[in-house]
């Protein structure tokens, strides 16, 4: 637009700073925010919807006043639950609530998710029965804590020439723990190394659970005997307290001065 003058109006020098788009038409700076929430009540713009009732009793299609009108008169919110449908499909309910539920269920559903985890014990063919021990009450507790463990045998110089000692031993390790684990893949030869993995028999939600349970019943143990000696204490501190100190009965000779010879 341009005025008396000649320059171009102010309004419309304003209007084409925006930046452009690339059909060319001008855009706004700021654009809107999708959002991931359904329509409720008001924001739902549509002439008729399929109306379910609050108890999940199919209402009908019905025109979105009456829906409305409906909601109001219940004291609860008309949601959009299937805005892809024709007519789209609303409900009568308690919005507040169902996203406190929904929450709540989605807390949980992350808590009681387990993340699988792959623990690692190397041993070598010829390793001494105390070193053996040791790695297998690692393995042992791996297993009980429901995670999966690979076992890695090292071959080095000679020793790759018999292979059968790392197999044996690998047999042996899964024969002592059989009872907390189970072979989930066979030995296999890899290089210089044998591997196999040991998968844990209770699911990592279980093991967490009776994890959990131990330690209450060590807490509680060690509350009753602590509340048991606090007892056993203050049951001797009345005791002493009851008990009377006898006095030493005074003869003649206690009045008298001890420097006088008798």
């Amino acid at each position: 637009m341009v005025v008396g003058d000649g320059r171009p109006d102010e309004q419309d020098f304003c209007v084409r700073r925006g930046p452009v788009a690339h059909s060319g038409r001008y855009t706004t700076h700021q654009e809107e925010s999708i959002s991931t929430e359904p329509r409720i009540n008001d924001r739902i713009h549509v002439n008729e919807v399929r109306l379910v009732g609050p108890n999940g009793e199919q209402v009908g299609i019905v025109r979105i006043d009456d829906a409305l009108r409906l909601a109001r008169e219940a004291d609860l919110d008309l949601v959009e639950v299937a805005p892809q449908a024709r007519p789209p499909v609303c409900k009568l309910m308690d919005y507040g609530k169902y996203k406190y539920e929904t929450a709540q269920k989605a807390r949980d559903s992350r808590r009681n998710q387990t993340n699988t985890v792959i623990k690692e014990m190397k041993l070598r063919p010829k390793i001494d029965e105390h070193d053996y021990e040791t790695k297998k009450g690692h393995v042992v507790r791996f297993l009980r804590g429901g995670d999966k463990v690979k076992i890695t045998i090292m071959f080095r110089g000679r020793e790759q020439s018999r292979p059968e000692l790392g197999f044996n031993l690998l047999k042996k390790l899964a024969d002592d723990v059989a009872e907390d684990g189970y072979v989930e893949s066979a030995p296999k030869q890899d290089g210089r190394n044998m591997l196999m993995v040991l998968a844990p028999t209770r699911k990592k939600t279980e093991a967490r659970a009776e994890q959990a349970a131990e330690r209450d019943r060590r807490a509680a143990a060690r509350a009753a005997d602590a509340e048991a000696e606090r007892q056993e204490q203050a049951d001797g501190r009345k005791a002493a307290a009851k008990t009377v100190p006898t006095k030493k009965r005074r003869g003649p000779a206690d009045n008298m001065d001890p420097d006088i010879d008798l």
